[in-house]
């Protein structure tokens, strides 16, 4: 089944990196999807960072004139790593709550490369949807191939059996940022025939 929902009434949330010290590639990556979420009405959220891709994307994505939420707990603010300029700030206690109320608010996740924050927000929402608590497209953005060693483990995984094949649709991959909206505008909803924990005839 289709999804109907409009890409102008979604929000999505974006895993990125916080380092300044990548590839200019990845800036312009971030940079072109902020560009088109806020051509396309899509609001963002993220992690609320002024540095590195998250700062590039949530830069963005201001200046085209689109909307950022930003989820942040407290103790980041106090470090001085907040972005100054979002549309809306939501302030958390903690790194699980900001992480929650990122998935909560958001119709699709989108994962830029990143560090072990952004591969283990990656890993937190594949799992979620793995047990079916997240049913909304999860969107891979392999820039540089630099997922290409991730989807090489996902595979191993699912040949050695530690992974049910059918996960291979929890999520899609794509090379571009212009890619993601067409994402957006055609997936299906996530009911899979089977699952982690479905009733078993004994």
């Amino acid at each position: 089944m289709q999804n109907k929902k409009s890409p102008s009434a979604i929000s999505v949330v974006v895993y990125c990196a916080s380092s300044s010290q990548i590839d200019t590639i990845y800036f312009e990556a971030a940079e072109r999807l902020g560009q088109l979420l806020a051509q396309n009405g899509i609001a963002c959220i993220n992690g609320a960072g002024k540095q590195g891709l998250m700062g590039a994307l949530n830069n963005s994505l201001l200046q085209c004139g689109g909307t950022v939420k930003g989820i942040i707990p407290r103790f980041m603010i106090d470090s001085g790593w907040c972005h100054s300029g979002l549309n809306e700030l939501l302030v958390t206690e903690t790194m699980h709550h900001r992480k929650a109320k990122m998935a909560e608010l958001s119709d699709a996740a989108i994962a830029l490369p990143g560090g072990l924050g952004t591969l283990e927000e990656l890993a937190e929402i594949l799992t979620w949807k793995q047990l079916g608590l997240y049913k909304k497209p999860i969107i891979i953005l392999n820039i540089n191939g630099f997922y290409n060693p991730l989807l090489t483990m996902f595979e191993k995984m699912m040949d050695e059996k530690f992974l049910h094949a059918g996960y291979r649709n929890l999520w899609r991959v794509v090379d571009t940022p212009d890619e993601i909206i067409e994402c957006l505008q055609n997936f299906e909803t996530w009911e899979p025939s089977f699952g982690k924990y479905e009733k078993k005839e004994l």
